[in-house]
């Protein structure tokens, strides 16, 4: 076998791990020592499994690497794997990275699916509050368009009054289920901490008013007919500006409508 063919047949792997019959170690331990190619391939192999050892090999001291590593290094022989209990170790330690790597493989795969699964899981909660809110504006306009049709429905017109000339709203008031609808539409959006407030007015012997109902622009509201606390004996309907939380009498500089039933 010619040295060339010798380093490409990947017996000088064997060799160094001992692998080979008696015989052939011989053979090309003779060899490495007339041939330089063989013998700094051997070296580079022998180095190639220190470097191993000493990412993987959790008994391997830094002395005895030391030790080898001067040995490769400074001696620059060839050493002579005889013992094939040696194997047994570097497999052991091919093994270990093998199991470390499968570990990373496995941790990133885990963190992927988690990701996903958070991903997952806010879709769902997104696509459920589009629903939510589907369902709602939804179950508006059918509120709205029962109203709407309802003959036992009386229609209050409010109109605009000094504060606000241009306002409006209509209120529905049943007179058999006493339930009170407002479309508050025509108002302007309320300012960042004022709510409208709905009044139930009697006007004879005085004016009594009775609060039944607030009015915000949260998700809306004002874009549809409202139901606020039904009322009875109602002889008209007045809508204020107040602070958020409502107000105990209504602000009559901030009567924004009226209107007579």
């Amino acid at each position: 076998m010619k040295n060339k063919e010798l380093i490409e047949s990947g017996n000088l792997e064997l060799y160094v791990f001992g692998l080979l019959s008696e015989a052939e170690m011989t053979e090309i331990s003779k060899i490495a020592a007339e041939d330089a190619d063989v013998k700094n391939e051997i070296l580079s192999i022998e180095k190639s499994v220190v470097a191993l050892s000493s990412s993987f090999a959790p008994n391997l001291s830094a002395d005895n690497y030391s030790k080898i590593k001067q040995k490769l290094d400074l001696d620059n022989e060839v050493i002579q794997l005889q013992s094939k209990s040696n194997v047994k170790q570097y497999i052991g330690w091919a093994v270990a990275a093998v199991f470390l790597i499968g570990c990373g493989i496995l941790y990133n795969l885990q963190n992927k699916k988690v990701t996903e699964i958070n991903d997952l899981l806010e879709d769902k909660n997104t696509l459920e509050q589009t629903v939510s809110a589907k369902e709602r504006l939804n179950n508006q306009i059918n509120t709205s368009y029962a109203v709407l049709k309802d003959e036992n429905n009386i229609v209050v017109k409010l109109a605009g009054q000094a504060v606000s000339p241009t306002s409006s709203a209509k209120v529905y008031w049943n007179n058999k289920t006493n339930k009170v609808y407002v479309d508050a539409s025509s108002l302007p959006t309320p300012p960042e901490g004022k709510v409208y407030q709905v009044w139930s007015l009697k006007l004879a012997p005085t004016l009594t008013p009775t609060s039944i109902g607030l009015i915000d622009n949260a998700e809306d509201k004002m874009k549809y007919l409202i139901e606020v606390e039904g009322t009875v004996g109602a002889e008209a309907f007045g809508i204020t500006l107040e602070p958020k939380g409502g107000s105990k009498t209504p602000t009559m500089e901030q009567l924004y409508a009226l209107g007579k039933v």
